[in-house]
């Protein structure tokens, strides 16, 4: 028989019987007994084979970050992105027209740090289904901009002499036209969460870059199989487009776009390795770079991830 006791809800503890405020202890069989609680040490989350995440990490949260409102912030975020893009791309038109570098080096100072400097810009966007397609009108421009100049209605000598090889402005239906459509492809298919969109720019951008400036100054023992690429070219491109590839993805890893992993570091130099191989058979010179160094880095990418 269990005495029951009805308090009314002025009744103070302090007032009741000694006997009476001793609460006998929590057996087994009560119902609020929770069995299987653990300590949770800092150790048990350091070494335990499922570690503690943040909701941030296991789920992508719904926000923006420049206006309450998800199509106003995707603007400002556009506009934003819109002019460091444009400000990095004036630079070294400035350069090239001043002859600070020479047209070559200047050119793929161009190809290194457009497309990975759009790229740190990406987490400006909102999380809605929106965003990629915010992000991709950037690039998007660029590839109507890139064929009015190259089918000559559009002049623009700064663009021709910065972007071109040998200054003619067709060259820019081809390179520059690849390039911007792989970041524009890379943002609408892909996106942030994604390690082939990473893969894919990093391999184009600092990758692809890298190869040519190296591989001109120091590249002099070239491939057997290739008399215009060297070992030099094809180590720095493989480097290069690694650890930028490395670096983006502890970069959106910190933002909670997708999470860091060994397995991913690993995915990463495969993919780098593979794509600095392919940009150094013969048929990239004959096709372009621009065009092989992408696609084969998100064909390998697409296989790994």
């Amino acid at each position: 028989m269990i005495n029951t006791l009805t308090l009314h809800p002025t009744t103070r503890l302090s007032s009741l019987p000694l006997h009476l405020t001793h609460f006998p202890p929590i057996s087994h069989s009560s119902p609020f007994f929770l069995p299987n609680l653990k300590p949770i040490s800092p150790l048990t989350s350091l070494f335990s084979s499922t570690p503690l995440q943040s909701p941030s990490r296991r789920k992508l949260p719904s926000s923006t970050m420049l206006h309450h409102d998800p199509i106003v912030s995707d603007f400002i975020a556009t506009a934003i992105s819109g002019v460091v893009a444009t400000s990095f791309l004036r630079l070294w038109q400035e350069t090239a027209k001043r002859g600070l570098f020479d047209q070559k080096l200047n050119r793929k100072l161009v190809h290194i740090s457009i497309g990975l400097v759009f790229m740190l810009c990406w987490p400006l966007f909102g999380t809605g289904e929106w965003g990629p397609f915010f992000a991709a009108f950037i690039p998007g421009v660029n590839i109507l901009r890139m064929l009015a100049i190259g089918l000559g209605i559009w002049k623009d000598e700064a663009t021709v002499k910065s972007m071109s090889r040998f200054g003619d402005y067709r060259e820019l239906r081809r390179g520059p036209l690849y390039y911007a459509a792989t970041i524009t492809f890379a943002c609408i298919i892909y996106w942030r969460t994604s390690p082939v969109s990473i893969a894919a720019i990093c391999n184009l951008c600092a990758g692809d870059g890298m190869a040519d400036v190296v591989g001109r100054r120091i590249g002099s023992k070239k491939l057997p199989y290739n008399k215009y690429k060297s070992y030099a070219g094809s180590i720095a491109m493989a480097s290069a487009g690694f650890l930028a590839s490395i670096g983006y993805m502890w970069y959106f890893t910190s933002f909670g776009y997708m999470e860091g992993s060994w397995n991913k570091v690993i995915g990463f130099f495969v993919v780098s390795v593979i794509t600095a191989i392919v940009e150094s058979l013969p048929i990239s010179t004959d096709l372009d770079d621009n065009l092989t160094v992408p696609l084969t880095s998100i064909l390998v990418g697409s296989m790994i991830f």
